[in-house]
């Protein structure tokens, strides 16, 4: 089974999550692509709405039909679906490897239920292998690298990319994560860091996992 099975399969099983009449957030990536063609094929005009935090995933939902609509028209959110770059047992995450963190952030703090769909390569002991990516404003660019690297990290510039919010993405290598929540704490208290890809106050309440035996799933 290729990885792409994996996803797929992930995505599928995610599917059974989504209520009629619900609004649901979308997120961003190749796994939650395959969730977006089988959202319009399985559930097209059984849900409100989406709320998405990418553009290319809005154009994606657009294309299949699906009402997109901002967050603050929606208020609260029934669902937020959504990929993950690692995962470890507690569901706490690092996401932002497509650069939509800030509002895939957003999106989750106003969701009832996160469900996570990856395939098993994503789940991890300890976080930190994939490197993590922090939104930057752009002028305090060097004035965060020299505080990531204080933490033990080392900073990198996404080269020739630019969020949905005009900022910049520092993927940070070399960390261990052995406390999310704290790692989160201390990254979101930078000055000049928009949003830090460390989804661990508000982790996932359900990973999906495509496996070679079919879908694993861990719930919080």
């Amino acid at each position: 089974m290729t990885p792409d099975d994996k996803k797929r399969n992930a995505a599928e099983a995610a599917i059974d999550y989504v209520k009629p009449g619900s609004t649901i957030g979308v997120g961003t990536g190749s796994t939650v692509n395959y969730f977006i063609d089988l959202l319009a094929d399985k559930m097209a005009g059984k849900i409100t709405a989406a709320v998405s935090s990418s553009e290319a995933s809005s154009e994606r939902l657009r294309g299949h039909g699906i009402a997109v609509i901002d967050l603050n028209e929606a208020g609260g959110l029934d669902l937020y679906v959504d990929g993950a770059d690692e995962s470890n047992h507690q569901l706490q995450l690092i996401k932002g490897g497509g650069g939509a963190l800030t509002r895939e952030k957003i999106v989750a703090a106003a969701s009832a239920v996160f469900v996570c769909i990856a395939d098993d390569s994503k789940l991890v002991e300890t976080l930190g292998t994939f490197p993590l990516p922090v939104e930057v404003i752009p002028m305090a660019r060097g004035l965060v690298s020299g505080a990531l690297q204080a933490l033990g990290g080392e900073p990198r510039l996404r080269e020739g990319f630019t969020t949905d919010n005009g900022n910049q993405i520092l993927d940070v290598h070399g960390l261990r994560i052995n406390d999310p929540v704290d790692m989160e704490t201390r990254i979101n208290q930078i000055t000049g860091v928009v949003c830090v890809g460390l989804f661990a106050h508000r982790p996932a309440d359900v990973l999906i996992l495509g496996t070679e035996d079919g879908i694993s799933s861990i719930q919080t």
